[in-house]
């Protein structure tokens, strides 16, 4: 939403506000006071396009807004002074190396601990079920 919009946007406000003054004349030319004025439909529709208006134009400032702070952003990351690249890759690995001293010892009968030990055998599903029971015969 460029500066094309919000010219665009000005302009419909303009003229809603406009077309509003246009009907309170007439109506006031019909002798319709005030309070009554509020209740006619072509006012609450254009009074509500105006609300709707100013919240575009409200937008479109925000995203203006927010856009500069941006350019600004940017343009201090290109005007800092920047890192080599040997310098950035040399750190990480010192960190990772001290990280790994730091690490708890495997707790017993892990993976790879105690090959020489056996092991229970596992039951299989079907040794786990009972048998199913015959059909009792009736008996005359």
């Amino acid at each position: 939403m460029g500066i094309m919009r919000k010219e665009i946007v000005t302009r419909q406000k303009a003229a809603f506000e406009q077309k509003l003054k246009d009907r309170l004349a007439f109506l006031a030319g019909k002798g319709i006071k005030a309070p009554r004025t509020d209740r006619d439909p072509i006012i609450k529709n254009l009074k509500a396009e105006i609300r709707a208006v100013n919240r575009r134009l409200a937008r479109i400032a925000e995203i203006g807004k927010r856009t500069e702070e941006m350019a600004r952003i940017k343009a201090e990351r290109a005007a800092a002074p920047k890192k080599e690249k040997g310098e950035g890759k040399a750190e990480k690995p010192k960190a990772a190396a001290a990280e790994g001293k730091a690490k708890k010892p495997k707790a017993e009968g892990a993976k790879g601990e105690g090959k020489g030990e056996a092991k229970a055998p596992k039951k299989k599903p079907e040794e786990a079920k009972p048998a199913p029971a015959a059909p009792a015969k009736p008996q005359e």
